[in-house]
């Protein structure tokens, strides 16, 4: 019998942050040709065993080997040489640099090289073109700080993917992606796989993506390894949430979180917000001859292609202008200049892209925390009465964090989440606008999302949910306002018409 052969092999890995184990004696193969599904909770400490497999991280102790050789302090000199390539969570695009310059530039591997606008248009458009051949051709002379966080996930795997690497990490790069732009991204990784043998360590905590695209899987629990080396249809889905230390059954415990009488406590209103929450009646959305009765406490989903639901999103917050939309409230227009005047009428935001659009990563947990207050109250300090409130939301909410005056960095992405929807907590605004909430959380961390969304329904606030999952809202939502491919409203889908089918007749897009 043949032994098996790895390309890259870490074992013994062990990380810390301070006083915090991370990663504790961790093991982990993965083989030429195969991709390999690298599954855990959050916060488990999968990226950053990625961290450290692509150089951004220094290991503690332990030994990596890449294609045979032991590498020790070298493992970023297999990134510049471009047999590593990753696309993290987070992604690592420079916003001032075009889409060309920035999948062009790292294949600069000497820094005296010259740099050709016309080469780097060429490279871009290839590479884009794997994924998105009309998005290659319009945007890649575009500047990457305009573009959205879906348009910008795609130039951060195509980067990755014209790489030409033997490694390909993957941390959640489907998390911002439709279903159509997912089963392409797996046609190429399967495709390059035959063709040069690549090698995928793929994050998701989407089973059904894990199946369709996962050859193995290594399990992560607590920084050791769980499970090794096991393949996938030899394992079930019960059998993996269960090896993560995650209950298959997590919405009754999610909902006593929501409801516990600590939380209860926590989000006691002040008089100002009280008012706001009150004053507030059923929103009436139109365009385009497509119309949504939005009433107090309904969760409304928003289904389709990023370009319509974004649309609408900036002008229910007061990050764009309405544009073509209608938007009233017992018959009066609604139209904020700005965020801040949306959030001072009862409007709050959160959005799945938590390094741009949410968490304020130089600020302390308890600044994060009380954000939207301050903009609410125009107030710059953090008072006493607050400290109180968020430190019985960290407990309500078991968020385990150090310190409130710890930086955001030292929570998994999932529980970052967590605290955007928790500043809103403490202000139950009237309408919460929901950007893709759930991306890149694990199964305990959407329940417990779903849980509190729910419980802030119940309690008058009117919920706008965006989810590219269409899963999500047939779960979460009983309407749903669908777009088409060109970010137009096609319909208004309710009750038993919510389902996968529907919602991809309506937009065009696979399920």
């Amino acid at each position: 019998m043949t032994e098996q052969r790895y390309l890259l092999t870490a074992r013994s890995i062990v990380k810390s942050f301070g006083p915090t184990s991370v990663l504790r004696g961790f093991d982990l193969s993965i083989a030429p040709g195969e991709v390999h599904a690298f599954l855990g909770g959050n916060g488990a400490g999968k990226s950053t065993l990625i961290k450290i497999i692509s150089g951004q991280f220094d290991r503690d102790s332990g030994t990596l080997e890449f294609d045979g050789q032991e590498i020790g302090a070298s493992v970023g000199a297999h990134v510049a040489a471009g047999t590593i390539a990753v696309v993290n969570q987070e992604l690592a695009l420079l916003p001032h640099l075009s889409v060309a310059e920035n999948i062009a530039m790292p294949r600069l591997r000497r820094g005296t090289a010259r740099y050709s606008e016309r080469a780097s248009m060429e490279i871009a458009i290839e590479a884009l073109s794997l994924i998105d051949p009309q998005f290659a051709h319009e945007s890649s002379g575009r500047l990457v700080g305009g573009l959205t966080l879906h348009e910008r996930q795609l130039v951060e795997i195509a980067r990755a993917l014209g790489s030409g690497a033997k490694l390909l990490l993957l941390d959640e790069p489907t998390a911002n992606l439709t279903a159509a732009e997912t089963l392409r991204l797996f046609t190429v990784i399967r495709r390059l796989i035959a063709d040069t043998g690549l090698a995928v360590l793929f994050v998701s905590h989407r089973m059904r993506e894990i199946r369709q695209i996962a050859d193995v899987c290594t399990i992560i629990r607590d920084g050791k390894t769980a499970v090794d080396r096991v393949a996938l249809d030899a394992i079930t889905d019960r059998e993996i949430i269960e090896c993560m230390g995650q209950s298959v059954v997590v919405d009754e415990a999610a909902a006593s979180v929501a409801e516990s009488a600590e939380l209860e406590h926590a989000a006691q209103p002040s008089t100002q917000t009280s008012a706001v929450a009150a004053h507030g009646g059923a929103l009436r959305i139109e365009r385009d001859g497509v119309a949504i009765e939005v009433p107090a406490g309904a969760i409304i989903g928003l289904a389709g292609a990023p370009v319509g639901p974004s649309s609408l999103i900036d002008a229910l917050t007061g990050i764009a202008p309405a544009g073509s939309w209608a938007i009233t409230r017992d018959g009066t227009r609604v139209s904020y200049p700005h965020p801040s005047a949306g959030a001072r009428d009862g409007v709050g935001f959160v959005s799945g892209d938590r390094s741009n659009k949410g968490v304020l990563a130089t600020l302390p947990i308890v600044d994060n925390l009380v954000a939207a207050a301050r903009v609410v109250k125009r107030r710059s300090v953090v008072k006493r009465d607050e400290v109180k409130q968020s430190s019985a939301l960290l407990d309500a909410l078991k968020i385990r964090a150090g310190s409130l005056w710890d930086l955001p960095a030292t929570l998994s992405g999932g529980t970052q989440q967590k605290l955007l929807i928790a500043r809103w907590l403490l202000l139950r605004p009237r309408l919460l606008v929901l950007e893709e909430p759930t991306r890149g959380v694990d199964i305990r961390t959407k329940r417990e999302i779903y849980a509190l969304i729910r419980k802030m329904a119940q309690q008058g606030t009117t919920i706008v949910w965006w989810s590219t999952e269409y899963i999500e809202l047939v779960e979460l939502c009983d309407t749903v306002l669908a777009f088409d491919l060109d970010g137009k409203p096609t319909e208004v889908l309710r009750h038993a018409d919510v389902n996968e089918t529907q919602l991809a007749a309506a937009t065009g897009m696979a399920a």
